[in-house]
């Protein structure tokens, strides 16, 4: 009998424990998901990503890892350091929370393309990230530019899945063109030879007078 309770009083602690720092985790985790970072939506303070930090780093809950992931890619993005070197430390620290997020839970679109986004600030290979961005399921339309904007200036411009993939990203936002007009056109300003190729192409099938519009960038 005495085994019995003592498994019986560890398994209520370890219980316990855990309904704990789930609750704890309710409480500080960041508000703020990886679609939110492509949208304009300012990231968390530096001491609520902190809080954030402390309990990611022993949490499976991918609801909290994603959510802290996003937000310090986003504070990475959007405040990044002054200098080269805390620059690099920052990306790899925010690619690595982003990785260790996908782990736990891997269906999150958006989440990829942030490790896409990272690793194009870094100057790293993107396709891999933005490739399984694309299987791993559909992204609201702000997603989706960003996402042309990431590939059509890396390398994946030549990968012909991809290109196939993002000509539907690109026609979603013909559909509202009046809306993404100006996004469309800063994409294919910066972008690669290969990127602005993918966007002629598909804009001369799908619309014409926009075609010609870019081709005077």
């Amino acid at each position: 009998m005495i085994p019995l309770r003592v498994i019986g009083i560890l398994t209520a602690i370890v219980l316990a424990l855990h309904a704990g720092i789930a609750f704890y985790g309710d409480l500080i985790r960041p508000n703020f998901r990886a679609s939110d970072l492509f949208s304009g939506e300012i990231p968390p303070e530096k001491t609520k990503l902190a809080a954030a930090g402390g309990l990611a780093s022993v949490s499976w809950d991918g609801e909290l890892l994603a959510n802290y992931a996003a937000a310090t890619a986003a504070d990475v993005l959007h405040r990044p350091s002054t200098e080269a070197a805390g620059k690099a430390r920052e990306n790899k620290a925010a690619q690595s929370a982003v990785v260790t997020a996908l782990k736990v839970s891997p269906i999150r679109p958006a989440l990829w393309l942030t490790l896409g986004t990272l690793q194009a600030q870094a100057g790293e290979a993107v396709m891999p990230a933005v490739k399984m961005s694309y299987l791993t399921g559909a992204v609201p339309i702000e997603v989706a530019l960003s996402r042309v904007r990431t590939l059509t200036s890396s390398a994946a411009a030549s990968d012909e899945e991809i290109k196939l993939l993002a000509q539907s990203d690109i026609r979603s936002a013909l559909a509202n063109r009046s809306r993404y007009e100006p996004l469309l056109i800063a994409a294919y300003v910066q972008a690669n030879p290969q990127g602005k190729s993918l966007l002629l192409e598909t804009t001369k099938v799908t619309d014409p007078k926009f075609n010609e519009i870019l081709r005077r960038y």
